[in-house]
């Protein structure tokens, strides 16, 4: 774990005018200030310490250990770094970038690795990413489509498994491979091969891989399940609205106010602007 450095007393200039950080840094004993609360709290988790708000009673219990602690510069940072703390259930990343829009993208990325890793923990359902688990209900709902369906409800059900079609293709654009060429081929491993797992490859030259779940190219089952639902109700709710109302008046372009013509002020007031209770002449 880690903190941004605030005060070292053997490197601070602070040293020579605090007697304080004077103090422990003739003695060899880093010291630190100006450290945030939330810092201090993980650092105690961390290394089983407990915070002293006086050096007069110390014991044993109230310190903590680690099994190893430098100071590193990154970039134009300090960081303390505490390593091998043996109560430490956690760990820092440091994310470093050229520009705030770039560390921004790289952390929600991030975070949405953990989220799936966390997800993965929680329900240990898995099925296969890269567009196989979509494309394998695409075709099913197509199969059932021209079995099951003979009216026209067979176009919504064709025109849901065409939409579930979206993410392979999204995965193709944003790897520079031919959509078109991609998903041919998936429904082709998927309505006559019968390739549960096959999906959207990027390490090889057809961009389609008969099975992902073997490339351990994992996704929670959890996951696909909210996405499904999710999708289904946004749809059905859509689809509820029979009729919108629209107020002509307020949709109307709102023009700028207009200021009073000329003498209209003074007809208002009956053209008494030559005193009060003066005649008109």
């Amino acid at each position: 774990m880690t903190w941004p450095h605030s005060k070292l007393a053997t490197h601070s200039p602070a040293s020579h005018t605090n007697p304080g950080y004077r103090y422990f840094a003739d003695r060899d004993v880093f010291c630190a200030g100006r450290v945030a609360a939330s810092d201090l709290d993980r650092v105690c988790s961390a290394t089983g310490a407990s915070i002293q708000s006086t050096c007069s009673d110390i014991q044993d219990s109230h310190l903590g250990t680690c099994a190893s602690f430098e100071e590193v510069q990154i970039g134009s940072e300090r960081y303390n770094l505490f390593s091998g703390c043996p109560a430490a259930r956690t760990c820092t990343l440091v994310l470093r970038g050229g520009a705030e829009q770039f560390i921004a993208e790289v952390e929600r990325s991030l975070h949405d690795a953990i989220m799936v890793v966390k997800r993965c923990l929680t329900h240990r359902s898995i099925v296969a990413g890269g567009g196989a688990c979509e494309m394998e209900v695409s075709a099913h709902l197509h199969r059932y489509a021209d079995r099951n369906v003979p009216y026209k409800q067979q176009a919504i059900i064709k025109a849901f498994a065409k939409a579930l079609e979206i993410i392979p293709r999204q995965l193709c654009d944003n790897a520079g491979l031919d959509a078109t060429d991609v998903l041919n081929r998936l429904r082709v491993e998927h309505r006559q091969h019968g390739h549960v797992w096959a999906g959207v490859d990027f390490t090889v030259d057809s961009g389609v891989c008969a099975n992902l779940l073997d490339k351990h190219v994992w996704e929670p089952s959890l996951v696909k399940v909210n996405a499904l639902q999710a999708a289904t109700e946004a749809a059905c709710l859509i689809l509820s609205v029979d009729e919108t109302i629209k107020n002509e008046e307020s949709a109307a372009p709102q023009g700028p106010q207009r200021g009073l013509p000329p003498g209209a002020a003074q007809r208002a007031l009956g053209m008494r602007g030559r005193g009060r209770g003066m005649p008109r002449r």
